[in-house]
């Protein structure tokens, strides 16, 4: 996509996102066979809601159809939120990410090399980071600057969503079974 096309998508519809207090992260537009893929990806602090992309994608239809910024050749619209795996680039991006597992590899400048650890904390300069301890040793601090980190990407947590899953299914259930045993003390005082 052609820097002016993208600046151009950019402004028409930055407006609609901001307005709902949400940020537009990107736009691509790229090739899918005849047709072509406008692939617009927006975030929250607390997330994106299903809904909110399909109330988007509507107003983006309405207004692209009403301008000729898509051309005449036929496309797909795809509004959707980050992806798990997409990078962290921004200072939002890290302050989102906060609590969370990150992988993130480091300049030359800094030594190179990689560290995996949970954000902690962010402000403008860097993050602060917890590098969990080896064999039995206690975690360490350690403070990145932004410049310092080449790329960084959320690792994924398996373990640690399941172990909150569970304990969150047990307390469902738990409250459940104690709302059906006060209906049938109900019913058979009736």
């Amino acid at each position: 996509m052609s820097t002016t096309q993208s600046e151009r998508l950019r402004g028409l519809l930055e407006p609609l996102v901001s307005k709902r207090g949400l940020d537009l992260d990107e736009i691509a537009v790229t090739p899918a066979g005849k047709r072509r893929v406008l692939r617009v990806v927006v975030d929250a602090d607390d997330g994106v809601q299903l809904d909110t992309c399909a109330e988007l994608s509507r107003a983006f239809s309405e207004l692209l159809d009403e301008s000729d910024a898509m051309g005449g050749a036929p496309y797909v619209l795809e509004v959707t939120s980050p992806g798990a795996d997409r990078p962290l680039t921004e200072q939002r991006h890290y302050r989102r990410a906060t609590g969370r597992l990150v992988k993130a590899q480091l300049t030359p400048e800094a030594g190179g090399g990689e560290v995996i650890a949970r954000i902690v904390g962010v402000d403008e300069e860097g993050i602060d980071l917890q590098v969990p301890g080896v064999k039995g040793r206690k975690p360490t601090s350690r403070r990145l600057a932004f410049e310092e980190i080449a790329k960084a990407r959320v690792e994924i947590e398996f373990n640690r969503k399941a172990a909150d899953a569970v304990g969150a299914a047990r307390s469902t259930s738990a409250a459940d079974g104690a709302e059906a045993a006060e209906d049938d003390e109900k019913e058979e005082e009736a």
